[in-house]
């Protein structure tokens, strides 16, 4: 009740056009910025902001991943060498598990920033964080150096950069989705997505590259850290955002009309709590399938398999580059036949594939190897793609990137975040990839029963009057289609 009158308060301060009309009609300063009576952004503005958010989530990825590929290669003897080898892969693993724990609590700082000062604003500081805690992990002494205060002060720089990774997801994928244009949110927002495969290949092939010119002891004793010591260049980078991109004209709107919300965690947790529960479900599937055979994969090949590090390593580096054909594809396709059915069916497909990668992974062919990981990251990518636009249209615009920052982030921890620890502990226990291949059949039917409750609007008009608003703070559960921003 208290809610209704407020909202029938601030609907009565309005101008006439703007006030919400009978059952719950949209304002015309609710509608999205590619509304007919709200052009969208001249091409040059759109082009501009895409290169920067693309650019952003890429430097972002490419920092996190190369944690992921240093604690499956050398952190474990650098930091935890004195516990043993399982326990100190466990240990290095643990710590990369850490970032994920971080990370909702990055989606709440920074998405408190992005809804109330700007999603320019929070992707910027985002990036400057990141970039410095990476840099500080490329300048970490060993556990041989300093004992004790290494791994600790590893683990610090590395909860770090969760709570960047946290709060910048949302910033690149909403200054993306919220300036669109007709019909093509799916599409936009998935470029922002690209920053994962971008960054994932660029950290990969610099890795290769080092081990492969270095001796051992070399890359060991300082050739890991030069990617870490690139990162440097990345706070420029944070800081040309924050000077030259523009905001989101859906921001620009409500912050404008004084209607940007005072604590948007609390307001979307207490509104909208099914989306945030449902949107962390929606990304189980892709978070685990991306860690297991991302990460976890090159640790599992070299010990079980007894393929050498360097080639894994091109691997995994080099099939990355099939998320990149998915994830635009799959993410036009849900523009036009709606986000979900092309995620039932990528999740679906992630369930069948489960048991025939590893299949082919155990054989240590390296032309099975390439086949079982080329279709897990083309699967992995029709997931990935449409999440940008779903979550986008499941939040409205006063808590959109604490809604879509909180849900992204909860399903990394349960699903990213404990892969390559959950993987170790069921093939030590087990003896077989079988366990692991159920484990990304558990996540997958997550996934699916999650997708599957959402409801579909990909026939929603968005510029009909009647459609839901930001009155009823946020949208209804509606992961495809045109939907209001």
């Amino acid at each position: 009740m208290e809610y209704e009158e407020g909202a029938k308060e601030r609907d009565a301060r309005r101008p006439p056009s703007d006030r919400a009309g009978p059952a719950g009609t949209l304002s015309r300063r609710c509608t999205t910025s590619t509304d007919s009576r709200n052009p969208a952004p001249p091409d040059s503005r759109l082009r501009r902001t895409t290169a920067l958010c693309v650019a952003a989530a890429s430097v972002e990825w490419y920092d996190f991943f190369l944690y992921a590929t240093a604690s499956a290669t050398v952190f474990a003897d650098l930091y935890f060498g004195a516990l043993g080898p399982t326990a100190a892969t466990l240990a290095s693993f643990a710590t990369f598990a850490l970032a994920f724990v971080a990370r909702p609590l990055g989606g709440v700082v920074f998405g408190f920033l992005g809804d109330r000062t700007g999603r320019k604003v929070a992707l910027a500081a985002g990036t400057v964080t990141m970039g410095v805690s990476t840099t500080l992990i490329g300048l970490l002494p060993p556990y041989a150096s300093i004992g004790v205060a290494a791994p600790i002060l590893l683990t610090a720089l590395r909860l770090v950069q969760g709570l960047a990774l946290g709060g910048q997801w949302a910033g690149s994928v909403l200054l993306l989705t919220e300036q669109a244009p007709a019909g093509r949110r799916g599409f936009f927002g998935s470029l922002a997505q690209l920053g994962s495969p971008i960054g994932g290949i660029v950290s990969n092939a610099l890795f290769f590259l080092l081990s492969a010119v270095l001796s051992p002891a070399q890359f060991s004793a300082w050739g890991w850290r030069i990617p870490f010591l690139l990162s440097v260049a990345f706070v420029g980078l944070g800081l040309y955002v924050q000077l030259r991109l523009e905001e989101s004209p859906a921001f620009r709107r409500i912050a404008g009309a004084g209607d940007r919300s005072r604590t948007p965690i609390v307001e979307v947790l207490r509104t909208r709590p099914v989306q945030v529960l449902l949107a962390a479900g929606a990304f189980v599937a892709a978070s685990a399938s991306l860690y297991v055979f991302v990460t976890y994969l090159l640790q599992y090949a070299p010990t079980v398999l007894k393929v050498p590090k360097q080639t894994i390593l091109l691997l995994v580096t080099a099939t990355q580059a099939f998320q990149m054909a998915s994830i635009p594809l799959a993410s036009a396709m849900s523009d036009r036949i709606g986000r979900r059915r092309v995620y039932l069916t990528a999740a679906a497909a992630s369930a069948v594939w489960a048991f025939p990668a590893f299949w082919l992974i155990d054989t240590g062919s390296v032309g099975l190897i390439v086949l079982a990981l080329s279709v897990a990251h083309l699967v992995l990518g029709a997931m990935y793609g449409p999440l940008a636009a779903m979550f986008s249209e499941m939040f409205g615009t006063r808590v959109r990137y604490s809604g879509a920052s909180l849900g992204y982030q909860l399903g990394t921890v349960v699903g990213g975040g404990l892969a390559p620890i959950i993987a170790t502990s069921l093939f030590a226990a087990t003896g077989t990839s079988a366990s692991i291949s159920g484990y990304l059949v558990v996540v997958s039917l997550i996934t699916l029963v999650a997708v599957a409750v959402v409801r579909d609007t990909s026939s929603m008009d968005t510029t009909a009057e009647g459609a839901r608003g930001d009155e009823d703070r946020g949208s209804a559960v509606s992961p495809s289609g045109d939907h209001h921003l």
